[in-house]
């Protein structure tokens, strides 16, 4: 297909996408947005250094990689660096997302109408001050062609749905809203007694909300809140960019070391359905189940070819590229916690005075992580009681982890409906997360 270059590897990703955007305010239809384009990201390394280049012309191609390869450097041991040496290579095709599964073959006005039919459920309530009503939709199908041999069509899909509301009763105010992604636009249709049932609570906790009292409690984080969690306060410590040449943080970082509760395990995984579905990565690695931490125990960490080959250790199909624009990094695809083997009754019997997250504003955490819950419910005695307020869940992310005492069986896989995860100018990059619910011994909570 393309001619590459003696003495370099060199890989061509070819993107071709559509997506769709819509967004409704008050009723209002004030944006709407269908696209398509075809474009490629090419690569060159000469065992020394990376050459990319970009383009929306796929017939210059060919001229973008004898450019590239112009001011390159010819290795004749390049198939002896180690890096060269990790790349995979796959030959086939593995489209899962064709005829009426594909979001391509859904009408537009379809897709408006799925907004218009839910919105009344929220534009009619006396509490609403402002609702909006986002849908979008994404599918990429890639072609990934390689010096070494690799030549891969293979596509992902996200599609998600986002209704917002600013809530008021006299001096009362809650803003919250219900999300859902998905892979299939069919999964969206139907979620009428879902959305009611979240506006209901909405209100409820509008109206009966109290201020918690600041301090440490016994907290319960639903699957939302322990993905969240995974992800921002462990995932991206585990992406192994961050380790290359700084020797503390691999230390910190050191395969085999207790990490956590032995009930613990975290793992990520790209071939699971969901916003995070990606079953080759964009240097052409299959898609793997990592075990970031394995009862307890440090096990893994995400690699790209280059983090794989400076660290001694396999790949595992996380680099990544947000589009064509973009070269490939360390990212994650679906990062969450492993199930354990108690009921949500179970998990709750015991706690005399605790917490429940049941949704999230937003989190964020290195060394030290913060949640911003949206709904939370004090517990008593084994119940969960009325509606509190907490601005932040916040601790440190090893003694976390050693205080984990409870999972649920259940495991929850969700998706950011809207956006995604953010690195570097990276964003949104679509990604799954989520767990069972997560019984944490002690947590600050202010």
């Amino acid at each position: 297909m393309f001619k590459f270059p003696e003495g370099l590897y060199t890989d061509v990703r070819i993107e071709d996408v559509f997506q769709t955007s819509i967004q409704i305010t008050m009723g209002k239809l004030d944006d709407v947005k269908e696209k398509s384009y075809k474009a490629a990201f090419i690569r060159l390394y000469d065992g020394k250094r990376w050459y990319y280049s970009s383009t929306s012309d796929v017939d210059s191609i060919q001229k973008e990689i004898e450019a590239l390869a112009s001011i390159a450097c010819k290795n004749e041991n390049i198939k002896e660096d180690p890096i060269f040496q990790r790349f995979e290579v796959h030959k086939s095709e593995f489209l899962k997302f064709t005829g009426k599964d594909s979001v391509k073959e859904c009408a537009l006005n379809e897709k408006m109408e799925l907004l218009k039919n839910y919105s009344p459920i929220i534009a009619s309530s006396e509490y609403v001050k402002l609702w909006r009503a986002n849908y979008i939709d994404l599918h990429v199908k890639k072609s990934f062609h390689s010096s070494k041999g690799s030549n891969i069509v293979f596509d992902t899909q996200r599609v998600g749905m986002r209704i917002s509301y600013e809530l008021s009763d006299g001096d009362r105010k809650f803003a919250d809203r219900f999300d859902r992604g998905s892979n299939y636009f069919s999964q969206l249709k139907g979620l009428e007694e879902e959305i009611k049932s979240r506006f209901g609570k909405s209100i409820h906790f509008l109206k009966e909300a109290a201020e918690i009292k600041p301090g440490k409690y016994t907290v319960v984080l639903s699957p939302e809140a322990a993905g969240v969690f995974a992800h921002e306060s462990f995932g991206h410590k585990s992406e192994s960019d961050f380790m290359i040449g700084d020797k503390s943080m691999e230390e910190e970082w050191k395969i085999g070391k207790k990490v956590g509760s032995e009930i613990l395990s975290i793992v990520d995984d790209g071939s699971i359905m969901g916003t995070g579905y990606t079953p080759f990565d964009d240097e052409g690695t299959k898609a793997k189940e990592t075990y970031l931490i394995k009862k307890g125990v440090l096990s893994g960490r995400l690699h790209s070819a280059k983090t794989a080959a400076a660290l001694g250790e396999g790949l595992t199909g996380n680099a990544r590229a947000l589009n064509f624009e973009f070269e490939p990094i360390v990212r994650m695809t679906t990062t969450f916690i492993k199930g354990g083997d108690k009921t949500f009754e179970e998990l709750i019997s015991d706690i005399k005075e605790g917490i429940f997250v049941e949704t999230l504003k937003h989190g964020s955490g290195m060394s030290t992580f913060t949640l911003a819950p949206s709904m939370a419910y004090m517990i008593r005695d084994g119940k969960i009681a009325e509606p509190v307020k907490i601005s932040v869940v916040t601790g440190n992310v090893f003694e976390t982890l050693n205080e984990i005492e409870g999972l649920t069986k259940d495991v929850k896989i969700l998706e950011f409906a809207l956006g995604g995860c953010g690195k570097f100018e990276q964003f949104p990059l679509p990604v799954g997360f989520g767990g069972p619910y997560v019984r944490v011994k002690s947590l600050n909570v202010r």
